[in-house]
């Protein structure tokens, strides 16, 4: 791969082109951030960085999901009841709730690069480690701080990559990006199904049986760990926040390198000599370094908190509102509902409503986890895989239609197809409708990753991001642990919460205002 985050020495060439945007000094033109992003064309530069930042939203997606896949036997090992395991797939929502906002708000005051770099270590130090936990509380706790490191680099993610693409293509990039999720789901999936039930994988320690599933938690990890070691050794950091931060040497250094990349046949330097940096407002954030430990622990933690602030008041305070209610319907009813659906698979196993059948079925600590049943990880391989032709027809149709208009129909769909999941009487059936439900909402979260970009300044952008996916978290909390209390008594109310919640959240993004092919601020 090529080097991309070392200064270059090169020469840079003058250039007698004027252009509107852009400003002369002694004769030389400077660009804007969205004429220098165009001028430094679209080619092997972004594929490139598609593939890294895409196996890093995939990683994610691994980090997340293997708990629902270890859930079948590790509940055996840890001697887990129905509510452990709702508390056990919310401890790393509760992390993500944590990191979220804190990594979002570094990641616009430090910068995007050295933040993904250390969260995603987090993410995958922490997951590797709870392989070896021998009791539920301790790998709850590390699953907790795995969950830190998720938080951070699921919403920084995506400010990095949009940052770094023209305007006419960055909602199909950032959909593409998007669909990197899918393949995260389609690895942890087949994963599980490959490991998960080869017991003669289990190692006997002194002090631990290591199982088979404890093998998947480590296989999990290494996702995070090699993505935070390709950030560290390859990527740059974002030309916008670059300049935004007054750094003009540095931004103009990776508009260079992405020319060269994307245009490696031509003769022709990179057109400009300088860019326009934006003076700072005279408010700029100060740091508090006098006074009282705890006058600057407050001046901190109000520095800290200004950009949420800045979310409620003037015009950015009505798509604040709307982004909040939608990112808590969706995230409770989808990380709610997908968590759960080995469990509603086994319910359904013997025919029926999956909640139809609760008083049918045993206690877990009189169920045997083994040997391992490898339905439930064919099932979850399939579903993972439906997300397919979501994820393709938001990359063509994005840039198209608008993430507005996606978000709302497919919310509304996805709400109807929980509906019916209520409804059905057979597995074949609910596997059928689970995987609509699948190929649907995917594109709801790829809409909303585009809008959440769209909608917000760049100083303000990953904050932004950061807050609303930790509110995300507080909802895939409540999810998690309303399945967990009443999966075993009457599993219909969190079903048809989640049908009203979906339905909710659709309705009220049509307040969003039209970010189709916007520029950013």
């Amino acid at each position: 791969m090529p080097q991309l985050d070392h200064e270059d020495t090169e020469p840079l060439l003058q250039s007698s082109h004027e252009d509107e945007d852009g400003d002369q000094v002694c004769g030389k033109e400077k660009l804007s951030y969205e004429v220098a992003v165009e001028e430094a064309g679209f080619g092997l530069f972004h594929w490139l960085l598609l593939v890294v930042c895409g196996w890093a939203n995939a990683s994610d997606a691994v980090e997340i999901l293997c708990v629902s896949f270890l859930l079948p036997t590790a509940r055996c090992d840890l001697q887990l009841s129905s509510a452990d395991m709702g508390v056990l797939t919310a401890s790393i929502f509760l992390g993500m709730m944590v990191g979220g906002y804190v990594w979002g708000y570094l990641a616009d005051l430090r910068g995007r690069r050295s933040v993904l770099i250390v969260s995603l270590s987090v993410n995958g130090t922490f997951g590797a480690v709870a392989s070896l936990a021998p009791s539920f509380w301790l790998f709850l706790l590390l699953r907790f701080f795995s969950g830190v490191g998720v938080g951070g680099s699921i919403p920084v993610i995506f400010s990095y990559f949009s940052e770094f693409q023209p305007r006419l293509r960055r909602g199909a990039m950032i959909s593409a990006l998007a669909t990197f999720w899918m393949a995260g789901n389609i690895l942890a999936a087949g994963a599980a199904w490959l490991v998960i039930p080869r017991t003669y994988l289990n190692v006997h320690l002194s002090w631990l049986d290591f199982q088979s599933w404890r093998l998947f938690v480590v296989l999990c990890s290494i996702p995070s760990l090699s993505s935070a070691l390709i950030f560290k050794l390859f990527m740059p950091e974002s030309p916008k926040f670059l300049m935004e931060a007054g750094r003009e040497t540095e931004a103009l250094s990776v508009f260079q390198k992405m020319f060269r990349l994307n245009n490696r046949g031509a003769v022709k330097p990179f057109p400009a000599q300088g860019l326009v940096i934006r003076p700072k407002d005279d408010e700029e954030k100060i740091r508090p370094s006098t006074g009282s430990r705890s006058e600057r622990f407050c001046g901190l933690l109000k520095q800290a908190l200004s950009p949420i602030k800045q979310l409620f008041v003037g015009p950015l305070a009505s798509r604040s509102v709307v982004l909040l209610i939608i990112f808590y319907c969706i995230s409770f009813g989808y990380y709610g509902l997908w968590m759960w659906f080995p469990e509603l698979f086994k319910r359904a196993e013997d025919g029926g409503s999956p909640c139809a059948n609760a008083s049918r079925v045993q206690s877990s600590e009189n169920e045997s986890c083994y040997p391992v049943k490898t339905a439930v990880y064919m099932e979850g391989f399939i579903i993972a895989a439906s997300n397919l032709p979501g994820n393709i027809f938001t990359i063509f149709v994005m840039d198209k239609i608008g993430g507005k208009v996606l978000l709302s129909v497919s919310l509304l769909v996805s709400s109807m197809s929980v509906f019916v999941i209520y409804v059905v009487k057979t597995k074949f059936q609910s596997l059928l409708v689970s995987c609509v439900f699948s190929g649907v909402s995917v594109i709801s979260w790829n809409a909303l990753d585009v809008v959440g970009t769209e909608l917000y300044p760049t100083q303000l952008r990953s904050s932004a991001l950061g807050f609303f996916t930790g509110v995300g978290r507080v909802a895939a909390i409540m999810g998690n642990v309303v399945f967990g209390q009443l999966v075993d008594s009457n599993c219909a109310v969190p079903l048809l919460l989640v049908s009203a919640l979906l339905l909710a959240g659709g309705l009220v993004a049509l307040r969003l205002p039209q970010t189709k092919q916007t520029e950013l601020t």
